[in-house]
């Protein structure tokens, strides 16, 4: 019996320790990764069972915060191209053709950017997916639309990327800081 108890507690300890470890090692990410459905409550739904079909999109990006700093012109720089998040490039997925400034955007993955200015952003989808950082090539873009810039009366502390949704459009809302833009979707 006492080789039992000695077992399971040498086990314990054991757990315990790799996984002291293993959190001391992990760096955490400051700007966690989000994801946003059209429609927004896609994973409620399908799990109440409310929704047999895939959703319509959905974009993948990590949230990086203001504290405190000047963010457009400053952190993001005008007229370079930004991934539109940190870390990983951020990427948008389409499980079905849509339209974007009347051309056909076919079902699939792409990586979403900005060329940021004071007054608009260019719009970006790019073929590249899964790549990180500021990784961008040009030949394979699929589509840039112009987008104008709203200047909000209040700040917004983290990245937020999210859509809105009527009865055959959709709009893909990008907002930090004081500025939010809006790239407009159709739905096919």
């Amino acid at each position: 019996m006492w080789r039992y108890v000695i077992f399971l507690g040498s086990l314990f300890f054991v757990q315990f320790a790799n996984a002291q470890h293993v959190a001391q090692d992990t760096v955490l990410d400051m700007s966690p990764m989000d994801m946003s459905y059209l429609p927004r409550n896609y994973p409620e739904l399908k799990s109440h069972g409310e929704v047999r079909t895939p959703p319509l999109a959905r974009v993948i990006y990590s949230r990086p915060k203001k504290n405190g700093r000047n963010i457009f012109g400053n952190v993001v720089v005008y007229g370079r191209q930004w991934r539109m998040g940190a870390n990983e490039s951020t990427e948008i997925e389409f499980f079905k053709p849509v339209k974007i400034n009347n051309k056909t955007i076919n079902k699939g993955r792409y990586t979403i950017s900005a060329i940021c200015y004071e007054d608009k952003w260019t719009i970006i989808l790019n073929k590249d997916v899964d790549t990180w950082g500021l990784y961008y090539n040009p030949k394979n873009d699929v589509i840039r639309v112009d987008v104008p810039v709203q200047h909000l009366d209040y700040s917004v502390e983290s990245l937020a990327i999210y859509f809105d949704l009527e009865k055959t459009a959709a709009t893909l809302n990008v907002t930090w800081d004081n500025i939010k833009v809006a790239l407009p979707i159709r739905l096919q």
